[in-house]
């Protein structure tokens, strides 16, 4: 089917004649040598990702976090994340789950564990809710046996497994009152919208119906940094995918395409957040 070129999924990964989603289990699902030959043991995603470990474990890394996936645990990433693929198993038992915006948009429900707030990338199950993840699985598993399986159930199911993890991810955190963790993911969306104009807090502010030190308060208590900070964190960190993902482009123009009018100010804030220069960064690279 032709429509499935502007999905993000990468091109044949669909299970799916309608819908842009793949699930892999130990014995389903895996792609033929030949196709995964394609693809690097790196790379940036295009798609949401998710691992769910029912026995054994794995390691992961993201964005440069090495990640430990043990039993009845999860590991989920996003778009625009970097990711290394772990060369070893991915546990005796265990289900990876691939789609992208396009099977999201078709979803009734609203996932703001989507968003990371609590900037955390594993979920951990209680014993139940990981057994309804395994049947869930296993119907999508069935659903996606053939290309032509009914795109309205897959997409059922799909905000079945969705909804369980969305309820894990927020199991831990109790729901402040007035609503701030709405706030925290309002201000989480801005910034991934708009952090290469960099924007004033005192704008950002405003725009979430918010006073400066509201906003201040909101921020730091779910993330541990000022707003200020946390824009800058995620500068540099949008930094480090670009150049980890290959784009040889000087130290200048990368500042400029971050909205740094100072490639030296930028500089300086890259070596401070990471540790190491553009140019060792670069050099460790290669």
């Amino acid at each position: 089917m032709e429509k499935v070129n502007k999905y993000r999924l990468p091109t044949n990964f669909s299970q799916n004649n309608i819908l842009p989603i793949r699930v892999v289990s130990p014995a389903f699902g895996h792609l033929s040598e030949e196709a995964s030959e394609n693809y690097g043991s790196s790379q940036r995603l295009s798609y949401y990702f998710f691992l769910l470990v029912l026995e054994g474990s794995c390691r992961y890394r993201v964005d440069g976090e090495k990640i430990t996936v043990g039993k009845n645990e999860m590991l989920f990433s996003l778009p625009n994340q970097f990711q290394d693929f772990p060369e070893n198993a991915h546990g005796l038992d265990y289900y990876k789950l691939g789609f992208d915006d396009e099977c999201l948009y078709r979803l009734p429900g609203k996932f703001p564990f989507l968003l990371n707030p609590l900037s955390q990338q594993k979920i951990s199950f209680l014993p139940g809710a990981a057994n309804r993840l395994r049947a869930i699985f296993q119907i999508l598993t069935d659903l996606l046996r053939t290309t032509d399986g009914d795109p309205d159930l897959v997409l059922a199911y799909l905000n079945s497994l969705l909804t369980e993890i969305n309820s894990a991810y927020f199991r831990s955190q109790k729901r402040p009152a007035g609503g701030e963790i709405d706030k925290f993911i309002e201000f989480k969306v801005f910034v991934e919208s708009n952090f290469a104009s960099q924007p004033a807090i005192t704008t950002i502010a405003e725009k979430l119906a918010l006073g400066d030190d509201s906003l201040y308060r909101i921020v730091k208590k779910h993330s541990g940094l000022s707003p200020k900070e946390f824009m800058t964190q995620r500068l540099m960190l949008e930094a480090t995918r670009r150049i980890h993902y290959g784009q040889n482009i000087s130290v200048k123009e990368l500042a400029y395409e971050l909205g740094f009018n100072d490639p030296g100010y930028f500089s300086r804030l890259f070596k401070k957040a990471t540790g190491k220069t553009v140019a060792a960064f670069y050099q460790d690279l290669s």
